[in-house]
């Protein structure tokens, strides 16, 4: 009798798939880099830590689906998908945890410090980077030696307590992170896409923001200009302790828009006139720190002039699409040399442009948006019943299409949703990063984003991924316990009693971050706490309900304001050659004329609008348009404050503009001309009156009641 002999599967189709997912993830990981950074004049020792603190966490969407699929595998070859080698699979997430456990703790936190630090010398830098994290290794350690000494009560063992307590601790704070930040973008993801849906809703978005983003960006202009001046009066300092710096001071000024000739000169019109004076002695320290100062003036002002240019962008293509719907066409206009090659390249007609732009986008935002809504209710829901009735999570049956003998599996289709799953719950996580507002000024800016913003923002990435890699797999009933990560990482987690608790009930305090962001709670929160002018979260829910009741009208971030401001800016970019047409459009709707990034002469907004070249910077706050705004300062710190003041309530202000408005009423015209009809007698003044010309052309302000009894004199006196 024959026997047969049935072969084992290979691996090799699922290896070779695997290879080409991990270059396709680089090559992406390449393009966000290159969007934010410019790859040829970043150094080394920024790109290669920050590549792979975004190549790891992606690496792990991929990890988790083939994981799934190895750890449950049968027999049956229809029901198995990309599945590699359980020793593959552990040595993997070995080497993605521990690289991303130390970026995210050691390496990015101390080269982040190292870039901000102004020192000149590597070594001086590394050690102000040691000194600045002193703290942040204090608490770290300190909250390990605690844990510490909970697991060695709790589970007895030295072996494998001190590796337990670290991954435990780290996977906890993780964990907080994620679940905040999570919830907020669970809400922020569809709410935007909705909103986007309406087009007018958002141009008027888009001009409330723009009084508070212009006033930042001058804010930010003046904060540079007060920093340049300070470098100014010390490089005239040639002797005593600053003679022992002059190439650091002298690297200064290179780094000012300072007048070449003689820097102090320009204290008369630069400036807000608060400068911090120079101190009589020149130390190493307080030039770091003035080289630090200067270095983030210099980047904050970027950060806020491509914001600016953005938000002027964005108001005229919407106010473009918003107007096409008269004519049935739209056209931006010739694109420019710098334009993107989406800009530069289309094969859309007017027509189809206006029918994409107008009609095709917003139904696809909506229906995104409800797809989004919908899998974030199920998001919350899995999270909420993951720990006492784990059967009734929803994940779980997207993932798990196959029960054979009792146990689940998963698929090539189930390995699909879960890797989509993990990308939308990774970008509710990271949008909301982007949305937090306290992160000491840093911000990610399109090829321009400071170094040590870059290393904090990977930082935070590759903090977040483990703790969310592991809480999706909780997601999935008891599947995720045969897995090779759970195995690794989940029995460490649940050592003890109080990490498997908080692992299951934790999560379940995503509903105050979903509450908060869905009924606009942060805004309220701020105004009665007496911070309305700091921005926590972006709180678009209460700003457009402030503002549609006309509570926020005069205080300058209305949309009113904002639509004044655009349009007086884009109207200056007109008269200033920007576009050719632009001279001759009305004045109330100039932003037609400028498309973004387009016009007739080819030549597009700018990318900083301010004053670059050293006669020009003197003049560079005074020659654009200020904001109508009772809260912002015209002309500087200790300016002119406008007409309205910002402790006035609201009837107080409706008083103010009663008062105003009767007193610029002119008299009208059936007023002034009555009784010029009438012949008046002589002892009047008619023969007067007709000798110094006809009473049509006196001025109807001379013909007052004192003149019956005497005349007046210039004080306004009645002479008896």
């Amino acid at each position: 009798m024959m026997e047969t002999t049935v072969s084992s599967p290979s691996p090799v189709p699922s290896q070779v798939f695997a290879v080409v997912s991990l270059f396709c993830i680089s090559a992406v990981v390449l393009l966000i880099l290159r969007y934010y950074l410019p790859l040829r004049t970043t150094p080394a020792f920024l790109l290669v830590p920050v590549f792979f603190a975004l190549w790891l966490p992606a690496s792990m969407v991929l990890l988790v689906p083939i994981d799934l699929a190895s750890s449950a595998m049968v027999d049956d070859l229809d029901a198995r998908g990309i599945w590699l080698d359980p020793r593959a699979l552990r040595v993997s997430w070995r080497v993605a945890y521990w690289l991303t456990f130390a970026l995210t703790w050691f390496i990015l936190p101390i080269l982040g410090e190292y870039s901000d630090s102004g020192y000149r010398e590597p070594k001086a830098k590394v050690l102000d980077s040691l000194y600045a994290n002193a703290q942040y290794y204090a608490i770290v350690f300190g909250s390990g030696a605690l844990g510490l000494i909970y697991v060695l009560i709790s589970y007895g063992h030295f072996s494998a307590s001190l590796k337990s307590t670290v991954m435990a601790l780290a996977y906890c704070w993780g964990l907080v992170l994620v679940i905040y930040l999570m919830g907020h973008g669970l809400v922020s993801i569809p709410r935007r896409l909705f909103r986007s849906a309406n087009i007018s809703g958002r141009l008027r978005r888009i001009q409330r923001q723009a009084p508070r983003v212009y006033e930042k960006m001058q804010d930010a202009e003046m904060d540079l200009e007060d920093l340049e001046l300070q470098v100014g009066e010390l490089s005239r300092r040639k002797g005593g302790s600053a003679s022992l710096f002059q190439d650091w001071i002298e690297e200064l000024v290179d780094m000012t828009n300072l007048p070449q000739s003689r820097p102090g000169q320009a204290n008369a019109v630069r400036g807000s006139g608060n400068q911090i004076s120079v101190p009589n002695v020149i130390t190493e320290k307080y030039l770091a720190e003035l080289t630090r100062r200067l270095v983030r003036a210099k980047h904050a002002r970027l950060r806020y002039a491509s914001e600016w240019n953005r938000l002027l962008q964005d108001a005229v293509k919407t106010q473009a699409v918003l107007d096409s719907a008269a004519s049935k066409k739209l056209d931006f206009g010739k694109a420019t040399p710098n334009a993107g090659f989406w800009d530069r390249h289309t094969l859309l007609t007017p027509y189809t442009r206006f029918l994409l732009h107008y009609y095709l986008i917003p139904y696809l935002q909506v229906t995104l948006a409800a797809l989004m809504s919908l899998a974030s209710v199920c998001i919350v829901w899995s999270e909420l019943v993951k720990g006492v009735l784990p059967r009734l999570s929803v994940i779980r049956y997207t993932v798990v299409h196959h029960e054979i003998r009792g146990k689940g599996q998963v698929g090539f289709a189930g390995q699909v949703i879960a890797a989509l799953w993990m990308v939308y719950m990774c970008a509710a996580a990271l949008i909301s990063i982007t949305e937090v507002k306290v992160w000491r000024g840093r911000a990610l800016v399109r090829r321009n984003t400071a170094h040590e913003s870059a290393f904090w923002y990977a930082s935070q990435v590759a903090r977040l991924s483990v703790p969310l890699t592991y809480n999706f797999m909780t997601f999935l009933g008891g599947i995720y316990r045969d897995t090779v990560f759970y195995d690794f990482l989940g029995q460490l987690i649940n050592l003890t009693p109080l990490g498997k608790w908080f692992d299951y009930v934790f999560p379940a305090f995503i509903l105050l971050p979903v509450c908060a962001t869905l009924f606009g709670l942060y805004g309220k929160v701020k105004r009665v706490v007496g911070f309305s002018g700091v921005d926590v979260l972006d709180d678009d829910d209460d700003e457009d309900f402030g503002n549609e009741r006309g509570t926020s009208y005069g205080t300058g971030y209305s949309w009113r304001e904002g639509r004044d401001l655009i349009e007086r800016e884009l109207s200056g970019m007109s008269r200033s050659g920007l576009s050719d047409g632009g001279a001759d459009c009305p004045a109330r709707r100039p932003v037609l004329t400028i498309p973004p990034g387009r016009s007739s002469s080819g030549r597009g907004v700018p990318t900083t609008p301010f004053a670059t070249s050293p006669t020009a910077a003197g003049t560079a706050a005074t020659s654009r348009p200020q904001a109508n705004t009772s809260a912002r300062r015209v002309g500087g710190r200790a300016g002119i404050v406008l007409d309205e003041p910002e402790d006035e309530n609201f009837f107080e202000a409706l008083g103010h503009r009663f008062k105003n408005t009767i007193d610029t009423l002119d008299a009208p015209k059936w007023l002034q001309d009555f009784g010029q009809g009438i012949k008046k007698p002589k002892w009047m003044g008619a023969g007067q009156g007709q000798a110094e010309g006809s009473g049509s052309s006196r001025p109807a302000g001379n013909t007052d009641v004192r003149r019956w009894f005497g005349g007046g004199d210039s004080e306004g006196r009645i002479r008896l």
